[in-house]
């Protein structure tokens, strides 16, 4: 077993199959551009007895942004569809190895589950094993969820401008420097280039090494060079919600934990009409 207590290695997980009272789930997720698709590659080969949990279809698509956060209802019914109960053990991975399991791990811990982990390595580590795979959609069990949103660790395009004008939060921004800096055109139309004025940034390659988090050192070294504060409030962010959860996990590893993410990112404000920034953080 890893230390950290986030995480479970592919050799528990192994020995573990089938067990009792845990699920384990993919939460494969890619950038459009890649054109991968999630579930295309789930139903071709996942772990054993897994289930799919699909962040642009458990999610408020009324909202006009991706993989916003639904409603408490809609993810109760979400979960207890796919066997996922909020009492159980659940296992999340992804087939990059740490991309879009943490917002699934983030997810979920945000919805009131109580027990969940990150299968370490992902599935990369777990096929390079030679360990099993099936395909086809798993069979599940009923199960009981019942959501209750923290939505203290939920942050809004007004709550981020407020804050960071009073001062009473720093925002980390996950994407690649030369995003953040504006250099480059966002991936999605209608998007600004730049980072939301005050910002700070700290690309998730800092803290993800082999497709795998960081040690702790190195997670620590790399928050202090983007100018971050940890043991003050820290609000996550990114393109759109889901790599904000990587420095969320790497900032939980370390014991400083987030106080909040937020959930429309950098797709929200640069569309908005929000002042922009571009260049190195200010």
């Amino acid at each position: 077993m890893p230390t950290d207590s986030r995480f479970v290695s592919t050799e528990w997980l192994a020995s573990h199959l089938g067990a009792p009272n845990l699920v384990i789930v993919d939460g494969s997720w890619h950038m459009p551009a890649t054109g991968r698709k999630g579930r295309e590659e789930y139903l071709k080969a996942h772990i054993p007895g897994a289930v799919f949990f699909d962040i642009d279809a458990i999610a408020d698509t009324s909202s006009g942004l991706p993989h916003m956060l639904p409603s408490e209802t809609i993810f109760t019914a979400a979960m207890e569809a796919l066997g996922i109960g909020k009492d159980m053990k659940i296992v999340v991975y992804d087939s990059v190895g740490l991309f879009s399991a943490p917002r699934v791990w983030w997810t979920l811990r945000a919805f009131g589950a109580i027990d969940v982990a990150i299968l370490d390595g992902g599935l990369p580590k777990w096929l390079a094993e030679g360990r099993p795979t099936e395909s086809g959609e798993a069979p599940y069990l009923p199960a009981r969820f019942d959501a209750k949103l923290n939505r203290a660790w939920v942050a809004g395009i007004e709550d981020v401008a407020r804050r960071l004008a009073d001062g009473s939060a720093q925002v980390l921004d996950a994407r690649a420097a030369e995003r953040f800096r504006g250099e480059v055109p966002e991936p999605r139309a209608g998007v600004r280039p730049g980072h939301i004025p005050g910002a700070r940034n700290l690309p998730v390659s800092e803290v993800v090494k082999d497709s795998r988090l960081a040690d702790p050192a190195a997670i620590r070294a790399a928050v202090k060079d983007a100018g971050i504060d940890p043991s003050a409030p820290v609000i996550t962010s990114c393109g759109s919600g889901v790599t904000a959860a990587i420095l969320w996990l790497a900032l939980d590893a370390i014991g400083t934990p987030p106080q909040a993410l937020y959930d429309g990112s950098w797709t929200e404000w640069g569309s908005s009409d929000k002042p922009v920034a571009t260049g190195p953080a200010d």
